[in-house]
């Protein structure tokens, strides 16, 4: 643990004085906000991804790499836009990236055809990606101890709620207006998110605790990391396990729209069966985390993926089930992920406690990376079926499980 204990990540404000009521509450509705352009940029469009496709005349799998693009700039600005934070302060780089959110937001909805919009969900997703990992940073910059894991704790609910609401938003976006309309309203979430930091959240990483190192210095931290065999474990499997639920993310609109005729405005509450599966395992995963340890936690997590993955495709390739067939396997299989993420992400982090910015960003820049390979490969082999979504989803719940047997040791190593 010598090369571990030797590095050094953000500094936190473990000497500052605690920041009064008001203003703590004010910072988790900002900190909060800000961690939802993912969700939001990702959920509130999925309802209207069949009709994008009909608009644009556009295959099936090309809208579909609207998401693998996206999910590809959202993994690697992450990785960009930790350092650079750690560089260069937190507020200049977190403006300029919801500038670019905005600007490209808006650019999606007067798109002219499937190519154009691939490029520019990527761009759009490298803006986001900023308020997504330095929102997180800002947390470790503005408390500390508990006080810090109680304010992740609630920002994380923000979190949750975003996918849950998104997705009924975008439907009836669509029914009322079109497709076009969801980037208009991404575009003003992305305006208000810019007010909201250029009036109300100070610089939390003044100039005399940035680091000095160059932006190559900086990255070659990633390489330590990913040279920790139980660290590179858990963040692997992390990946691959959400990789599965990128993979619904491409699949579920045409499954549940085309094939089983759900109304797209419906849609939403089909997806927030899996968000209320992962709030509800985030709550067990708490409560039970102290008495059984987070290790045994995540074992149970990674095996009931595979096992939702695997009654998945047996539903999809035998029509077992109908819709509830497909349905209540989604909804094991991505509540598992609760027990797989913050678990994954804890036992990284005590791997490395000196470098937890580097360990948070590499986590979702994995996470996003594997989802674009995912959500790619349900685009490639989408034959009108569940069968591709299935099969995709099957394979990243047994290479997380295979992940978790090869690599990852208890707390003890």
């Amino acid at each position: 643990m010598g090369t571990e204990r030797r590095m050094t990540g953000t500094s936190g404000l473990g000497q500052r004085a605690a920041l009064p009521p008001a203003q703590t509450r004010w910072l988790i509705i900002i900190l909060g906000t800000l961690t939802a352009f993912g969700p939001m940029s990702i959920d509130m469009y999925l309802p209207s991804l069949p009709s994008m496709a009909a608009d644009l005349d556009a295959p099936v799998g090309g809208v579909q790499m609207t998401l693998s693009s996206f999910f590809v700039g959202m993994g690697l600005g992450q990785l960009l836009f930790g350092p650079l934070s750690d560089r260069f302060g937190r507020r200049p780089m977190l403006l300029a990236g919801i500038v670019l959110y905005i600007l490209t937001s808006a650019l999606c909805a007067l798109s002219t055809g499937i190519e154009m919009l691939i490029g520019l969900r990527l761009l759009q997703a490298l803006g986001g990606s900023a308020a997504a990992v330095i929102a997180r940073a800002m947390v470790r910059d503005f408390f500390a101890g508990d006080q810090a894991a109680r304010v992740l704790s609630l920002i994380m609910l923000v979190m949750g709620a975003a996918p849950l609401i998104a997705p009924f938003i975008g439907g009836y976006v669509l029914v009322w207006f079109q497709w076009r309309a969801i980037f208009w309203v991404l575009a003003g979430f992305g305006l208000i998110c810019f007010f909201l930091v250029l009036g109300a959240l100070p610089e939390s990483h003044p100039a005399e605790r940035r680091s000095r190192h160059g932006l190559v210095g900086m990255l070659g931290v990633y390489g330590r990391i990913l040279g920790h065999p139980g660290a590179l474990g858990y963040l692997l499997a992390n990946a691959t396990a959400y990789g599965g639920m990128f993979a619904f993310f491409a699949g579920s609109p045409f499954v549940y729209i085309k094939i089983f005729q759900v109304a797209p405005e419906h849609y939403g509450y089909l997806f927030a069966c899996n968000v209320i599966a992962l709030i509800g395992n985030s709550l067990l995963n708490a409560k039970l985390v102290l008495r059984l340890g987070a290790h045994r936690l995540f074992v149970l997590g990674t095996a009931l993926t595979a096992v939702g993955g695997l009654v998945l495709l047996f539903n999809a390739v035998t029509g077992f089930g109908g819709l509830p067939g497909i349905v209540v396997p989604l909804f094991i299989y991505i509540g598992a992920l609760s027990l797989i993420g913050a678990n994954a992400l804890a036992l990284a982090l005590d791997r490395f406690p000196q470098a937890a910015g580097s360990v948070s960003a590499l986590s979702g820049g994995l996470m996003f990376l594997f989802g674009a390979l995912s959500a790619g490969a349900v685009s490639l082999f989408h034959d009108g079926s569940a069968l591709a979504m299935a099969a995709v989803i099957a394979v990243t719940g047994l290479t997380t499980l295979a992940l978790q047997f090869g690599l990852t040791r208890t707390k003890a190593q």
